[in-house]
């Protein structure tokens, strides 16, 4: 990305960016004012887009310069490129695309350019890119450590590219060639089976954990919250006339940020547990911001509580180590265990329809209310002896 500088000797600003991996600096006679910069940062967002866009003349910009003989002969011998390099229109699509994403999402797009797209692909076309490269692309991710040593998964694999995909679909139809991702699948992902707690381990757990984290869990249990719901949740998205809790708002990264997606804008009803746990809540942090929170009012770091709290507590238990979100999962089957309605729970969740309530948690449903089909066979044989 280039930059409008100003001089240190006269303070006249001058524009600084990159052009055939040559660094450009341009003079100009303006003086640094705000209103100066503001035009000179347009022209230069033309110049980058006319970069990426492979139309930009350097000589129609900076006729005086003594760059332009330089950059002719550059010119001439990149006159065979029909389309951009990967690495300059994957940032026009990087900038173009930011504005649609969440600060999170778009760290992660950052990352994945940064740590593995540019390097692989950066110095060629967009329209020389084959779909054998993309292949041994995506086969050599898989020999590449994840974290504690392993590969990495078919899931993070895919995430990887998933931007490779979109850049060279827009790219394709900005410069009409076809797109060398076409009918490349992504890997399988193997199933992960839920891991809920059942009633006994959620009592148990709620009579042992410690006094400043009890309200928290049982809020997490009984609500299918997710972690970031839960860890932004604020004392004005506590309804408790209607008995409610409003879902608005995530603690992501360190700040405020949009739920997940529009569907989990939700509002979850109040069992008794979880009233008489905000209620008790509010004594504690009623007069702050965030419902829970550490001792300067903050959010607490998820992590930190999960070190601290959470997988310490399964040890001193004899519990089988599962991460916290398998909290929200609880919620789901202990809801169906009761016989609440479907749709009800679903609207709890977050979740649009009633499709993946039945397809994640219904299979322990009979383990918890024992309707396993004994019912059924109970009625076959009594009709059988009669």
């Amino acid at each position: 990305m280039g930059k409008i500088r100003a001089r240190a000797d006269n303070e006249k600003l001058f524009f600084d960016f990159t052009y055939l991996d040559q660094r450009c600096r341009e003079q100009t006679t303006l003086p640094d004012t705000p209103a100066n910069r503001k035009k000179l940062e347009k022209i230069l967002e033309r110049i980058e887009a006319e970069i990426t866009l492979g139309c930009f003349d350097y000589a129609t910009y900076f006729p005086q310069s003594s760059k332009v003989q330089e950059i002719s002969r550059l010119q001439a011998g990149c006159a065979s490129l029909k389309t951009p390099l990967f690495k300059d229109f994957a940032e026009l699509w990087f900038e173009e695309m930011r504005v649609e994403w969440r600060d999170t999402h778009a760290k992660t797009v950052r990352l994945t350019l940064d740590k593995h797209l540019l390097p692989e692909f950066g110095k060629k076309e967009v329209s020389a890119i084959t779909k054998a490269e993309l292949l041994s692309f995506r086969s050599a991710l898989g020999k590449v450590p994840g974290q504690k040593g392993q590969s990495l998964t078919a899931t993070r694999i895919n995430h990887i590219m998933t931007p490779l995909r979109m850049i060279l679909s827009e790219a394709a139809d900005r410069f009409e060639f076809t797109s060398p991702y076409l009918n490349i699948k992504s890997l399988k992902v193997p199933k992960t089976d839920v891991e809920p707690f059942t009633l006994d381990e959620v009592l148990q757990i709620l009579s042992t954990v410690r006094d400043d984290f009890r309200n928290y869990y049982t809020v997490r249990f009984f609500t299918g919250m997710r972690t970031a719901e839960v860890d932004g949740l604020q004392w004005k998205y506590v309804d408790f006339q209607r008995r409610q809790i409003l879902i608005r708002e995530t603690w992501v990264g360190g700040k405020l940020d949009y739920t997940k997606n529009d569907g989990s804008q939700r509002e979850i009803d109040m069992s008794e547990p979880v009233y008489q746990a905000l209620i008790g809540q509010r004594e504690k942090t009623g007069s702050g911001q965030f419902v829970f929170c550490t001792r300067e009012g903050t959010p607490h770091a998820y992590r930190n509580i999960n070190d601290r709290v959470w997988y310490p507590l399964l040890r001193h238990l004899g519990l089988r180590r599962r991460c916290p979100y398998q909290t929200r999962h609880t919620a789901a089957t202990l809801w169906l265990a009761a016989g609440e309605n479907p749709e009800w729970i679903a609207r709890q969740m977050g979740h649009t329809t009633t499709e993946m309530l039945f397809r994640v948690y219904s299979r322990y449903v009979p383990n918890l209310t024992r309707r396993d089909g004994s019912a059924f066979d109970n009625l076959i044989k009594a009709n059988l002896k009669a």
